[in-house]
């Protein structure tokens, strides 16, 4: 049986629950808080198993695929997140009794990651911005509700952005910024809307950092997003963002907070990124 690892507080915990059953019995379910997720995938590894599968979205994912990175154990997702940007990357199915059979009958791909100071994420990480946004919907959220709130923590985001000092080192070269946001994503991302930030279909592997370079705050986003709208070439005429493809790169924040696939973590700074290439094996459609 595939060890199956739900959290039981999610709200959607029943309808995985369900959808593993209904495969007839190939999945041990076991519940699991997010904050015991990759000790206990790694009791399941050391007690044999080859094939574990995460109920959650991209931070409970990349969480998992850190605890079985190396390994060649295989990792099966169930995407009962409210993004799931790398199961849509990966073109698994949203269905939950779908994504349940792919999970147990699908092939295997390598996919690539990226470390943030020795803790693997798979999708995106960023510095500034994000943050802000995050800490502001998690305090509106129990009022509000997941959307509401962050529709309003995003307004508010625009009314009031904050700006940092960070020197960010790219192939040996120190920048300094006054910077709204740093972005990085594991793949080379999409710079045009409306699907900035989305990963390139078959596109270059490395780290896509993007820094918001201009000092004036919302406007500085909005002179980016401008120039995003028109695709690369602009972005490299613009004085408003610079963007590399990079294996590496050192950021030092006057923070110690940093988003990855999602998820706020506390770090010592610098923030050390390394792109980790075919780090995890993952189950996909056949």
């Amino acid at each position: 049986m595939i060890p199956a690892f739900i959290n039981p507080a999610a709200g959607n915990a029943e309808h995985a629950r369900r959808a593993l059953l209904g495969t007839g019995g190939h999945f041990d379910i076991r519940e699991v808080a997010p904050s015991q997720l990759a000790d206990r995938i790694g009791e399941a590894v050391r007690e044999g198993a080859t094939r574990v599968l995460v109920a959650g979205g991209d931070g409970s994912v990349g969480l998992a695929a850190g605890a079985i990175a190396g390994t060649g154990v295989e990792l099966a997702i169930l995407p009962t997140g409210t993004l799931n940007h790398l199961a849509k990357d990966l073109k698994l199915p949203l269905d939950l009794a779908a994504a349940a059979t792919v999970a147990r009958q699908g092939r295997i791909v390598s996919v690539d990651g990226a470390t943030l100071n020795g803790r693997l994420f798979l999708n995106t990480s960023s510095v500034g911005a994000y943050v802000t946004f995050v800490r502001s919907r998690e305090r509106l959220e129990p009022r509000l509700g997941y959307r509401i709130a962050s529709f309003v923590a995003f307004i508010r985001l625009l009314v009031r952005l904050p700006l940092f000092r960070v020197t960010v080192r790219v192939e040996g070269v120190a920048r300094d910024y006054l910077t709204p946001l740093v972005f990085i994503g594991v793949g080379e991302r999409e710079i045009r809307l409306p699907t900035l930030g989305a990963r390139v279909a078959n596109g270059r592997p490395g780290l896509h950092v993007m820094v918001i370079r201009r000092r004036s705050g919302a406007r500085s986003l909005a002179l980016a997003l401008a120039a995003i709208a028109r695709g690369l070439r602009a972005v490299s005429r613009t004085p408003a963002m610079d963007a590399f493809l990079v294996e590496s790169c050192s950021i030092a924040p006057r923070t110690r907070t940093a988003a990855a696939d999602g998820e706020l973590v506390t770090l010592e700074p610098p923030f050390e990124y390394e792109h980790r290439p075919d780090c995890v094996k993952v189950v996909v459609a056949r």
